[in-house]
């Protein structure tokens, strides 16, 4: 019979820094980060979605100061200046450098075409006015105000983007209506999470009965088609209603028509976790079945609730600015991106005031730079998925 191996033991008092000085630096720096500082880093490599964040944080940014960075009020008319194409604005006049000026604008109708002619006076430079007193207005309805970002040059006009047919500034419209178009998607995207995650998580943990109830009712709303039925609901809302109820209900309709397809997302997922064993220990431990829906099975599948998130709040924008252009959504004297669209319904518009298709620009840069912090946000919470 062999000898039996000798077993050494180290006597050694253990020291947990001998271990992690063997590692390098840049490993220990990723062992001791939190999973949110994982996130962001994983995130910071996707270039689009942080050029998608930043634009995203201008636009919001843009929706809470509204009043102050719009050099007009969304009413104020220059009725001297319809259909004036945009100013443009210039540094140097004569050679010298001035700053930034614009020259005022002289219009003539073409008697024969109706159509307006616009050129610059360039005699005189009309220098812009910068964190200046200009119109006043009540901020979010409730403080009196009249500081602005840029005003007006006290003597001229300052139309960057050019007038409607009522000489309203296009510009500070736009601004004005981004704070209707940028919060319905948010707003709409919290019902219908709040919807789709209740009744997907409920299908999909208890199954059975609930569960077949549930999913007859998805397909139901599944089955109608949903722009007649946008048609029919927006419709439904009175005329006399109240604008600020009017916005709401846009806002609900485009939520419950939204939720089932998230819904059906949660219950397919939910009933693959429900089997597993941090699931059943879970249970064993007395844990309620909310607590465990919302604790330890929807934070499984993040990703895809980012991705949903990321693809839904640009598809409700779409949808409101769809049935405002249409005359079913938004009225007037609400002022969003699709109301301000529908001035420009007609092929006159589009053939000699181009300018009025400009709140395309605003929409399609929003849903792109959705689409690229949804792909990012996705990556980085699940970067093997």
């Amino acid at each position: 019979m062999s000898e039996p191996l000798e077993h050494w033991v180290s006597t050694e008092p253990f020291d947990p820094g001998r271990t992690s000085a063997r590692l390098s630096k840049p490993s220990t720096r990723y062992l001791e980060a939190s999973q949110a500082r994982l996130f962001w880093w994983r995130f910071k490599r996707h270039r689009l979605a942080l050029v998608a964040l930043v634009v995203l944080a201008i636009a919001y940014l843009t929706v809470i100061f509204a009043e102050f960075i719009a050099p007009y009020g969304v009413a104020t008319r220059n009725t001297q200046h319809i259909f004036m194409p945009p100013q443009p604005i210039h540094l140097f006049h004569e050679g010298q450098f001035v700053g930034p000026f614009v020259y005022d604008m002289r219009g003539r109708l073409d008697l024969d075409t109706l159509q307006r002619h616009y050129t610059e006076d360039e005699r005189r430079p009309r220098p812009l006015r910068f964190f200046c007193k200009g119109e006043p207005y009540r901020f979010w309805g409730l403080v009196e105000a009249d500081l602005h970002l840029v005003c007006p040059p006290s003597l001229g006009t300052f139309f960057p983007l050019g007038t409607d047919r009522l000489g309203r500034d296009i510009a500070s419209r736009l601004v004005h209506g981004a704070r209707i178009s940028l919060t319905v998607g948010l707003v709409g995207v919290a019902f219908s999470f709040a919807l789709g995650l209740f009744f997907g998580g409920i299908a999909g943990y208890f199954g059975g009965a609930t569960d077949y109830w549930i999913q007859r009712v998805t397909e139901i709303l599944r089955s109608i088609p949903q722009l007649p039925l946008w048609l029919a609901l927006s419709a439904a809302l009175p005329v006399t209603l109240n604008p600020l109820l009017v916005y709401f209900g846009i806002t609900i309709i485009l939520a419950l028509l939204d939720w089932p397809s998230l819904a059906r997302a949660v219950r397919s997922k939910l009933f693959s976790l429900r089997e597993e064993d941090f699931t059943a220990a879970a249970e064993m431990m007395g844990a309620r079945p909310a607590r465990i829906i919302a604790r330890h099975l929807l934070p499984n599948f993040a990703s895809h609730l980012i991705a949903s998130a990321s693809l839904s709040i640009p598809t409700m924008i779409l949808a409101e600015t769809a049935l405002s252009f249409l005359g079913l959504g938004l009225r007037p004297p609400i002022v969003s991106w699709g109301v301000l669209l529908s001035e420009a319904q007609n092929i006159e518009a589009v053939a000699l005031y181009p300018w009025l298709l400009m709140p395309m620009l605003p929409v399609m840069v929003t849903v792109l730079a959705f689409s690229f912090l949804g792909d990012g946000l996705r990556d980085a919470a699940d970067p093997h998925g």
